[in-house]
This record gives structure tokens, sequence and C-alpha cells, in this order.
């Protein structure tokens, strides 16, 4: 089975199974890796991180789908974007207006590749609000670019340690005795 019929069986299985596919890989030693997601939910209702229960449910339903299929691998691996997720399709780029993200141009543009800021669209394609110095300030300079100018762009890790509360627990980490003071 070629390559463009496997990713087509791997994202009819993630998307059948209410994932988003953001990535497949190919590895050495017969490595295949499989990046998902949940689809977007809407700005009031950010999605659920992937856990470890959704990543072994989409790897044994690839796992049958794969072999059914054809498509050769020695290893399987199921997981997250991670943190940096990558934006790879214009939906992703839509879907992550107004975060921060880190862009890699093709070719250098006054004499750079890499730029970080916050992503807007512009009647144009898209456009970079470029990080200030100071993390979480932005300079009054934007830089305007089109998918094609794109190497590759990830989201940049947002970590809020201090916004842990117990409001923003899961009902599993709740009932966990000894955990945070716990029973």
């Amino acid at each position: 089975m070629g390559t463009a019929q496997s990713h087509s069986a791997i994202e009819r299985t993630v998307t059948g199974l209410n994932y988003e596919l953001v990535d497949v890989e190919r590895s050495g030693a017969g490595l295949l890796r499989v990046f998902i997601d949940r689809p977007a939910g809407g700005a009031a209702q950010p999605p659920e991180p992937i856990n470890v229960d959704d990543c072994e449910r989409v790897t044994r339903q690839l796992q049958h789908v794969l072999e059914v299929e054809g498509v050769a691998y020695q290893r399987l691996e199921v997981s997250s974007p991670g943190l940096d997720r990558p934006l790879k399709r214009v939906a992703d780029y839509e879907r992550f207006v107004g975060h921060d993200i880190s862009l890699a141009l093709k070719l250098p543009l006054a004499g750079r590749k890499h730029f970080k800021g916050r992503l807007l669209r512009s009647d144009a394609g898209w456009q970079l609000h470029l990080a200030a110095d100071k993390p979480g300030e932005y300079a009054d300079r934007t830089l305007d670019f089109t998918l094609d100018d794109v190497r590759e762009a990830r989201l940049v890790p947002m970590i809020d340690f201090k916004g842990r509360s117990a409001a923003g627990r899961s009902p599993r980490q709740e009932a966990r005795p000894g955990v945070d003071g716990g029973h």
C-alpha cells in the first residue's frame, strides 16, 4: 500500500473515532508515529488534552485497520502532538489564531528565518504580531506571510503552574487518596 493510501486509512480511522489527525511520521526501523488531538471545540470550550486512554483506543483500532490494509510497520506509536503542537494545515492556522507560535520560513526575511509572535489573520493571508524581548509582550511590528512561505510552525508552549486549582482538576485527580494532602 502506498504512502498516500496508508495516510488516508489512518486519517479515516482517527477521524472515525472522533479525533483529529495532526501528523503521521515514518522513522527508521519501521516505526510509524501517529499524532492525534481532539477536534476544536470553540473558544468558550477548549478541548480536553489527549490522554493515555485516547492513545490506547486509537492504537487498538489502527492495529486492526493497518493489518487489513496491508500497511507495513514494525512498531506503532500513537501520541498527542505535545504542547508545541505543529501547525500543518490551513485548519490548524485558523484554529490557533490569537495563539503564540514560533515560525520558521523557507527563505530569510530581513536576514532572519525564525520568528515568534501572536498568529493573526490578515487580508493577504496570515500575520505574525512579533514578540518583544520580554515574554508576554509584543513589538509594534508584524510579519505578513503565506503558508507557502512556511517551513515549520509550532505553538509556543504556555505553562501556568499557578492556575492549578481544585476546580481545574479532573474527577480522577480529585478521587486519588493521599495526593495533594488528601485522605
